[in-house]
């Protein structure tokens, strides 16, 4: 039979196994299906939401402004808008091709303008076009010199500032975005959106 001391050793190894084992089922990682769409703010940084509402916000507030109304009245058709570039000026790395996807979506959906495709997406098709003309019939073939202009332009800047003191961090973002008429190169309208985040000291910093 076991003395007191030997029974005091098993006892304390008992104890740290038990205790080992609970800090490693703690830190086990759960995972957990959500919808695309729903807001999670895992860090303060701009995300896919930020994105989205932003272009959905901005896009409404273009189609608001009196350009699109004379534009149909002079012309009798939608406008037909490119988007030339968007910049990340900020002080973090940002998916700017998420952020012009979701402009781009915001205005089909809108029904109000024609989106024209330009940069890569553009020159993937023209170089489609050119195989078409080596390689497909001239019955199927897409046409040269066929392609449909855009008459207005959109372009912006997505900028930020970080301020932090005691513990808190406040981040700032600022989007930019302007339209401008190609033929007469007056700008009918500009939108600025801006997101403020606050994170306390503890797990983003």
């Amino acid at each position: 039979m076991p003395d007191a001391q030997t029974r005091r050793t098993a006892l304390r190894l008992m104890l740290v196994a038990a205790v080992t084992a609970g800090l490693a089922a703690c830190g086990g990682t759960k995972v957990s299906r959500v919808e695309a769409d729903k807001q999670i703010d895992v860090t303060d940084q701009w995300n896919s939401t930020d994105s989205k509402l932003v272009a959905d916000q901005m896009i409404e507030d273009m189609l608001t402004f009196p350009w699109v109304d004379k534009w149909q009245k002079a012309n009798d058709r939608m406008p037909r808008v490119i988007i030339q570039s968007v910049r990340n000026k900020s002080h973090e790395h940002i998916p700017v091709d998420t952020f012009i996807n979701d402009l781009k979506r915001a205005m089909l959906r809108s029904g109000k303008v024609q989106f024209v495709s330009g940069g890569a997406a553009r020159e993937q098709v023209r170089e489609e076009r050119k195989q078409q003309d080596v390689y497909a019939s001239e019955e199927t073939r897409a046409r040269m010199g066929a392609e449909t202009g855009a008459d207005f332009a959109l372009s912006g800047t997505i900028s930020s500032t970080v301020q932090q003191a005691d513990g808190t961090r406040v981040t700032f973002y600022q989007v930019d975005l302007n339209l401008i008429d190609l033929t007469t190169t007056e700008e009918v309208w500009y939108g600025q959106k801006k997101i403020k985040k606050v994170a306390e000291k503890g797990g983003w910093f």
